[in-house]
């Protein structure tokens, strides 16, 4: 009788066996809102990037096929903290004045107020240019511009003034693509010509030129493109 008793009773489970077995996978925590936000800014950041990158690569050289202008126009770059020009500006000066005088254009037209120091960058660079025998009735200076498409938009409006049509336009290499975007949307007949650099520089500066243009040319295709017009 207790031998059929205790086989009658039900058998106890334990209390790991009450418990739902849980999933041999866990569910995966969806990213929070912040999470997804900044994803998806990287991945706008690298897209804008990627867009600043091909349009270095392919932007234009010229809109023209000319090879003599009615001025050479050389962008700024900022005079040393004396006042004297710096290796990148001597470089420009010294480029554009071997343009005139093999007979691209018959006048200079050099850009760039104090946008980095006291300084006014386009005094700075007609000064060397007369140092180097340059007349100064051939030489113009535009010493407001703060930025490269004030360099164009001010510079175009000098040419306009004069009723002069066409320019070649001068700056460092690592510059010109991003001013050929800024010229190519004003009433001008253009080409970029780079200035040779003065002395050889390191790898370092050279990619940190390049990845610095980089960023200014998204910054103008995403913003200044828009929003900082200049009319002529």
């Amino acid at each position: 009788m207790p031998e059929k008793l205790a086989g009658a009773r039900r058998p106890h489970h334990s209390l790991a066996q009450k418990r739902p077995r849980r999933s041999a996978h866990r569910k995966r925590k969806r990213p929070s809102w912040r999470m997804r936000l900044a994803a998806a800014a990287a991945v706008l950041i690298l897209l804008l990037l990627a867009w600043a990158v091909l349009a270095r690569r392919f932007a234009p050289t010229s809109n023209t096929s000319l090879t003599r202008f009615s001025a050479i126009i050389v962008l700024g770059e900022p005079a040393d903290p004396d006042g004297n020009p710096s290796p990148a500006e001597l470089a420009s000066v010294t480029e554009g004045v071997r343009e005139y005088e093999r007979g691209v254009a018959p006048r200079l037209i050099f850009s760039g107020g104090a946008a980095h120091n006291r300084f006014v960058e386009a005094e700075v660079m007609a000064r060397a240019a007369e140092a180097q025998g340059i007349s100064a009735s051939d030489i113009l200076v535009e010493g407001g511009s703060m930025d490269t498409i004030q360099n164009a938009c001010y510079s175009t409006r000098i040419m306009e003034a004069h009723g002069w049509r066409s320019a070649e336009v001068i700056s460092s290499a690592a510059h010109l693509p991003r001013a050929a975007l800024i010229f190519s949307r004003f009433p001008l007949e253009w080409r970029v010509h780079a200035a040779p650099q003065l002395e050889p520089a390191s790898a370092l500066d050279t990619g940190w030129n390049a990845a610095l243009e980089t960023l200014k040319t998204a910054r103008y295709l995403a913003w200044a493109r828009a929003f900082e017009r200049c009319q002529p």
